[in-house]
C-alpha cells in the first residue's frame, strides 16, 4: 500500500528566530557488529559512539536549543550508567523509542511538544563523525526550503537489478542519503501523523508526499557504523576530523 498522492502545499517557513532542535535516534542491537553490546555503546577512541554523536550536536556554534535522545526502553538504564561513568554533562532529554525507526522518531518528536516552532534535525546516533558544517548546511537549507537532507554522490558504478537482468544507471543522478535530515517542525509533525509504510527508509521518505526535500552536500566521512570495519575506519578518521 502506498501513500496516496497528496497535493504538495508550500509549507510555512520558520521565523528567523525559530529554535534549532535535534532528535538523535539509536536503536541498534549490535548483531551485525558481532558485539556483546548495542553498537551505539561500543567504544570509539575510548568513549561510547553515541557520546561522540551527542557531542557533535552540542557544539555551541550550532546553537541547538534542545537535544532528544531516543533509545530502546531496555537501553535507557545502560545509557544513564554510561553517562555517569564518562561524566556526561551535555543536557539532553532521554526518550524510549518504538519497535521501528519511524516509531522512535515519532516518540522523539512528541517529546518536543512544547515547541510551537523550530527546525528539527533527525540524526542517526551511530553517525558520530558528522561535521559541524554538514549539520549547519541542513539547518540553513531547512530554514529556506522547510525540508533538507545531507547526501553524497555514489563513488561506484551502479546497476539496477530486475528479473530480466541488470542495467547500468547514471550515477550522477543518484545520491546516497545520510543524516542529519532537517525539517520545519510542523511539517515533520504532519508527516508523522500519517500511517507508517514499509516504503519509509528515512525521514525524507516520510516527508516526500508533503514537501520536496532539498539535498545538501554531505560528507563521505559521515559514515554509519554498522559493521566491525566501520568502527576501524571511524577510529582512523576521528582524529583528523575537523569542525
Amino acid at each position: 500500500m502506498k501513500t496516496p498522492n497528496l497535493p504538495r502545499q508550500a509549507p510555512g517557513l520558520p521565523s528567523p528566530h525559530a529554535p534549532r532542535l535535534a532528535i538523535l535516534v539509536a536503536g541498534g542491537s549490535g548483531t551485525r557488529m558481532g558485539a556483546d553490546r548495542p553498537k551505539q555503546f561500543l567504544l570509539l577512541r575510548g568513549e561510547p559512539v553515541l557520546l561522540h554523536t551527542l557531542r557533535r550536536f552540542a557544539e555551541p556554534a550550532l546553537g541547538v536549543r534542545e537535544i532528544v535522545l531516543v533509545l530502546p526502553a531496555d537501553q535507557l538504564d545502560i545509557w544513564q550508567g554510561l553517562c555517569a561513568q564518562f561524566s556526561v554533562d551535555i543536557p539532553h532529554r532521554l526518550v524510549a523509542g518504538g519497535a521501528t525507526r519511524w516509531a522512535s522518531v515519532k516518540a522523539g518528536l512528541a517529546a518536543l511538544g512544547a515547541h510551537a516552532e523550530g527546525l528539527v534535525a533527525v540524526h542517526d546516533g551511530v553517525r558520530p563523525l558528522v561535521s559541524r558544517q554538514v549539520v549547519e548546511r541542513t539547518y540553513a537549507a531547512a530554514a529556506t526550503h522547510a525540508a533538507a537532507a545531507a547526501a553524497v554522490l555514489p563513488k561506484d558504478s551502479v546497476r539496477l537489478v530486475s528479473q530480466h537482468g541488470s542495467a547500468a544507471q547514471n550515477r550522477s543522478r543518484l545520491r546516497l542519503m545520510q543524516t542529519p535530515q532537517t525539517f520545519e517542525i510542523d511539517l515533520l509533525r504532519r508527516a508523522y501523523a500519517m500511517p507508517e509504510l514499509a516504503s519509509f527508509t528515512d525521514d525524507a521518505t516520510v516527508v516526500d508526499d508533503l514537501c520536496r526535500v532539498q539535498l545538501v552536500d554531505g560528507d563521505y566521512r559521515n559514515l554509519k557504523i554498522t559493521t566491525p570495519e566501520d568502527l576501524v575506519v571511524a577510529e582512523a578518521l576521528l582524529g583528523g576530523l575537523v569542525g
